[in-house]
């Protein structure tokens, strides 16, 4: 028994050691430490109140446990901690849609799972030292027993109930904070395609093709191994035409030409180098996406209200063209706030728009009927956008907009969207170094997760194409691969897209 009476004091003081130290790390390195909280997958929504909550208890419990009238106390205190803390690891490691980085404090060299080990005996050492004090006060022994049960029971409730809310804000009800899963991409590949004009037209038979906005009727394919790269020339069967603006779109078996200015679509088989047209002055529009090979979704300026509209080119019906008012809203002028960009999920068949200067994602199916609309994390709901009417009736920008969304990207369901936004508790040097892409569920209508694409030297991402396993990337003049983790792909839908009913949703 003699031997047991140094416990007491000695686990007093591991504790002691343990919270000071770790206390003034989280002090010293604050913002990281706050980080650090934002980006777990429990604690995300509350990483504001817990950051200080956790040092203040860390400190205060170390008091407790110096001075003897109160260390019985101290340590019921520590072991309610402690049980905490375990409980978060063991949801972490069995629970969380990711896993986090492992960091901070004495234990920061420590993985997850040596974390758990290192909190049970800390636990066990609380629950011997408790166990000892009360039996020299001669405590009875159900009395130890629903005295620290009760300890435990209230921290395994708090810590399973802030996860359970935290995933419904972090994922339903955002109040703008990220979290970065660990490793998302990996296994960077790349190869310089030797200039940095070229852009996705789309992925068939295991090789990605390349428009080139300076060369526009070459298109360049490249095997996804990114080893081979090899152009070729387009021959279109009507050449005399003032083009504008030409671009490639690949929608297998098929490639497709295209100049909205003239307007025009030539189509041609994958493999011969023979376009011909297929639309002719059916439509004037300033985007396009290919739905099949007689129907296109497109943007374009309505004549009437002078603001742009979403609309459907059908060859095969009369009228060919249909436009749907109701789907893009106006805000200030209907032309510069209702900008963005037109997706489609060659998966899965949605369509979708997402606007540039505000949080908000319209989710349609291919007759361009509005399944769901949806918003991005962030907080602007309304476009800050001046435009200036001129005398002869047009409309430039009066300032630079406030953009939120910049290049995104449609893969079975799950929306890749570049935002341009800093979320709270996110470090500035990060965003100096990488663009930072959202990840969401356009299916079950929540916010997935965020990843970094990191710039190489003055070179940034300009776009972004997806397969099942990699993430291909263009940045400068270079295409880059990266791997996506199981975590990512686990969320893609498989087969045809859900048909929900019209609804107004928000991540």
């Amino acid at each position: 028994m003699k031997h047991f009476s140094i416990l007491v004091p000695v686990t007093s003081y591991l504790y002691i050691l343990l919270f000071v130290y770790a206390g003034f790390s989280k002090l010293l390195d604050y913002e990281n430490f706050t980080v650090q909280l934002a980006q777990s997958p429990l604690l995300s929504a509350y990483a504001g109140v817990v950051a200080p909550a956790v040092i203040c208890m860390e400190f205060m419990l170390s008091l407790l446990l110096i001075f003897r009238k109160t260390r019985l106390t101290g340590l019921y205190g520590s072991f309610f901690l402690m049980i905490a803390f375990t409980i978060y690891i063991y949801l972490i490691l069995n629970y969380s849609d990711f896993v986090p980085c492992s960091c901070g404090g004495i234990i920061e060299k420590l993985n997850w799972t040596e974390h758990m080990i290192f909190n049970i005996t800390f636990v066990i050492l609380a629950l011997l030292a408790i166990a000892f004090s009360e039996k020299e006060k001669h405590t009875r022994k159900h009395m130890v027993l629903l005295k620290t049960s009760l300890p435990s029971l209230l921290a395994a409730g708090v810590v399973v109930g802030l996860f359970l809310s935290s995933e419904h804000i972090i994922k339903k009800e955002n109040n703008f904070i990220r979290r970065f899963g660990q490793h998302s991409l990996r296994d960077e590949k790349a190869l310089d395609l030797g200039v940095n004009s070229y852009y996705f037209a789309g992925i068939a038979y295991g090789q990605i093709y390349l428009g080139n906005y300076t060369a526009p009727l070459v298109l360049t394919s490249v095997d996804t191994s990114l080893t081979t790269k090899v152009p070729a020339k387009l021959e279109l069967d009507d050449t005399d035409l003032p083009f504008r603006s030409i671009r490639i779109q690949i929608e297998t078996p098929y490639f497709y030409v295209y100049d909205g200015n003239i307007p025009i679509i030539y189509r041609g088989k994958l493999g011969d180098s023979h376009a011909h047209t297929i639309s002719f002055e059916d439509c004037y529009f300033s985007q396009l996406q290919v739905i099949d090979s007689i129907n296109f979704a497109f943007r374009a300026q309505s004549r009437s209200t002078k603001s742009q509209v979403l609309g459907r080119l059908s060859l095969n019906r009369e009228p060919k063209v249909t436009l749907n008012y109701g789907l893009l809203e106006k805000q200030i002028d209907g032309m510069f706030d209702t900008d963005g960009k037109l997706l489609r999920d060659n998966s899965t068949g949605e369509l979708a728009y997402i606007y540039s200067y505000r949080n908000e994602i319209l989710v349609m199916n291919k007759e361009l009927q509005l399944l769901q609309k949806l918003h991005t994390i962030d907080t602007i709901s309304h476009a800050q956008v001046q435009v200036r009417r001129l005398s002869d009736g047009r409309h430039k920008l009066g300032a630079p907009p406030l953009q939120v969304n910049k290049t995104a990207l449609l893969y079975k369901q799950v929306l890749f969207n570049e935002s341009m936004l800093m979320g709270k508790f996110e470090s500035r040097k990060a965003w100096q170094q990488a663009a930072i892409v959202d990840m969401y569920s356009t299916g079950r209508q929540e916010y997935l997760g965020s990843f970094y694409i990191y710039h190489r030297g003055e070179n940034k991402m300009s776009q972004m194409l997806a397969t099942d396993n990699y993430l291909f990337v263009l940045r400068g003049s270079e295409i880059v691969r990266y791997r996506f983790a199981q975590a990512v792909t686990a969320n893609f839908k498989t087969g045809e897209a859900e048909n929900p009913k019209q609804s107004k949703q928000e991540f």
